[in-house]
């Protein structure tokens, strides 16, 4: 369960997306979404959107209205439902069937008020209507605060693969409040640690070391400890993305995990098992791989293994088919977006604080499946 928001507290600090004229900043500290300041020279609009979904919108739709009512004449507020399981084209269209409703024009504001789903939807609704309206992230999981919010990919689900529906398209700002992180369940932090987590092995060792010496502060929710976190990620997001917006090529280092969590979430039906709970597995999937290939030795994969485990991750995969659980894998992950010819590629270590995407033999995917899976 969500518990109540408690009073706030945390100096603000900042990153910024460069992305030339869509540039934007990422506000990152404690009471910013009662702050009218927050979202201070913002387009002005006649009428603006919250959308979020009906676990949040009680706990910080009101104070963000409130915020937003000192700029804007009209404040209009969606709950949509929440979970994965509507990130649907047909919840997609709630959202277009206020904005006509309203008679909402393309000066609109639309304020993503939530977690990764709310997000990925408000920033795909807002590409799409009328071929274009601003709109403002305001995440309130830590995973959405580390990962989604920031970069511009929005989507939806379809029945056969995991955001394979959407655009890239840039938010104004985004605005991480992280007294929101107090209200947040246990599990939906652990996900959220997967998305921090998997920047380690990636990008940067210091990052990952210092994961490892703060790991129980994290779990326990400290702020201080949840502050850097999302600093640092958001960092080290801020400078793949500035340099690969549309994910052309470097970019796709961030999906390090995602091919086979991705298959873990649809395989099992979207909502079962958390996004970033699959990603977690789906690192030790990787990461396995990545040693079977020789780039990088045993003893780094237990590492991350039990890191991903001290986080409160799965570390060991479902088994999606009773017959052939690998082959059902890999027919899930040939719908990704990173497949390419048919072929189809994988994020993998290649060393400590090193990603490359590339292929390998479905001979070893199998095994590494057949090694993970419970």
């Amino acid at each position: 369960m969500y518990a109540t928001p408690e009073t706030p507290s945390r100096p603000n600090s900042q990153v910024h997306i460069e992305l030339a004229e869509r540039s934007y900043p990422i506000a990152i500290g404690g009471a910013l979404i009662q702050a009218s300041e927050s979202f201070a020279n913002l387009p002005k609009a006649s009428q603006v959107l919250i959308v979020s979904n009906t676990t949040v919108a009680p706990l910080y739709a009101e104070q963000l209205k409130t915020a937003l009512l000192q700029h804007y004449p009209k404040v209009h507020v969606l709950e949509l439902p929440d979970g994965e399981v509507f990130k649907t084209w047909e919840t997609l269209n709630l959202i277009f069937d206020v904005l006509l409703q309203n008679e909402c024009d393309r000066k609109t504001v639309l304020f993503a008020l939530g977690g990764g789903v709310v997000g990925d939807m408000t920033g795909f609704a807002a590409a799409s209507y009328m071929r274009g309206v601003p709109f403002v992230q305001v995440p309130t999981t830590l995973l959405a605060q580390v990962d989604s919010s920031v970069g511009g990919k929005t989507a939806i689900n379809h029945p056969l693969g995991k955001n394979m529906v959407g655009a890239f398209y840039q938010p104004l700002r985004v605005v991480c409040d992280l007294d929101t992180l107090k209200t947040l369940p246990a599990r939906e932090l652990s996900a959220g640690l997967a998305e921090v987590i998997k920047y380690g092995p990636i990008a940067d060792m210091a990052f990952l070391d210092w994961i490892e010496l703060h790991i129980s502060d994290l779990m326990a929710g400290d702020s201080d400890a949840l502050a850097k976190a999302i600093q640092r990620s958001c960092e080290i997001k801020a400078e793949v993305v500035g340099q690969d917006e549309r994910e052309s090529g470097l970019r796709a280092i961030l999906n390090f995990g995602h091919t086979f969590g991705h298959a873990i979430e649809s395989g099992m039906g979207y909502g079962k098992w958390l996004h970033g709970e699959a990603v977690g597995c789906g690192m030790v999937m990787a990461a396995e791989l990545s040693q079977r290939l020789g780039l990088i030795e045993p003893g780094f994969v237990q590492r991350l293994k039990h890191l991903i485990q001290k986080a409160g991750l799965p570390v060991a995969g479902p088994i999606l088919s009773a017959t052939d659980n690998a082959g059902r894998y890999l027919e899930l992950m040939r719908v990704d977006k990173k497949t390419e010819a048919g072929e189809l590629r994988f994020v993998l270590i290649d060393g400590p604080g090193r990603a490359v995407v590339r292929s390998a033999p479905d001979v070893l995917v199998r095994q590494v499946i057949e090694v993970c899976c419970i």
